[in-house]
């Protein structure tokens, strides 16, 4: 069996997938230690392990993962990976979008790809037909959008939305005047960008995931496939092509 860990910048994410590459259990932590490590390996019959991080990763962790695995990998921009890099600086692009354009092009191969990824920053990322990863940009999320209105004003109110929170299409209050234009404005953020790719690309599939993916999933479910755990597949798929 397989470990995949994906730490990001709000919470770490894992993933135990069996010798058929599929996924059998995901779990989610707040904080994450070598003592959780260590449960993993008492009630799973874990094989080989990976991780990946946007942080710094306790060395404990690492640690307990190389003790404890017959192979492991800690994911970095020299680990072979089953798609060609074409980024400028390899060495500063995050784990975690280049994890989720393997995990896409793996689900679906041969295809140009984007690969958008919501979370505490929204990722877009370009996989092309031919399996090169050729790059992407890096916007703010919806958590930083609203602490930034908050922060950077003297009166406007920290607002929060919930998941399935209906949003209007104009405010009729200042929270939801809040709510509306930084959802909204992400929401056209990620349909420009499809547009463009329309114009470019004669032929395209969008990948969707990360925590914040469902508040922008209702407004374009027809036109992207969504995958919560598109970055441990990712992970997933990196460890096996290692292994072979």
């Amino acid at each position: 069996m397989n470990l995949c860990i994906d730490q990001g910048n709000s919470r770490t994410k894992i993933a135990l997938f069996d010798a058929k590459g599929k996924m059998v259990r995901s779990l989610n932590y707040k904080t994450f230690s070598s003592a959780d490590v260590e449960r993993l390996f008492a009630l799973y019959s874990i094989s080989n392990s990976i991780i990946s991080s946007v942080i710094n990763i306790e060395p404990a962790i690492v640690n307990a993962l190389n003790r404890l695995s017959k192979k492991f990998i800690l994911f970095d921009h020299l680990t072979p990976i089953p798609i060609k890099n074409c980024y400028d600086t390899p060495q500063t692009l995050g784990q975690d979008r280049l994890a989720a354009a393997i995990g896409a092009a793996t689900l679906c191969p041969k295809e140009n790809l984007l690969i958008i990824d919501a979370g505490s920053a929204i990722t877009y990322d370009f996989v092309s037909a031919e399996g090169e990863y050729l790059g992407g940009n890096i916007a703010p999320g919806l958590k930083m959008r609203f602490t930034a209105l908050s922060q950077m004003t003297k009166k406007l109110p920290r607002v929060e939305i919930e998941e399935n929170e209906l949003i209007p299409l104009f405010g009729k209050n200042t929270r939801d005047a809040i709510a509306a234009g930084v959802v909204r404005g992400v929401l056209y953020e990620v349909k420009g960008y499809m547009r463009t790719m329309d114009e470019r690309v004669e032929n395209y599939v969008t990948y969707l995931t990360g925590g914040n993916a469902p508040h922008i999933l209702s407004h374009i479910q027809s036109q992207v496939r969504y995958e919560t755990h598109l970055v441990l597949i990712g992970l997933n798929c990196i460890l096996e092509y290692n292994g072979k």
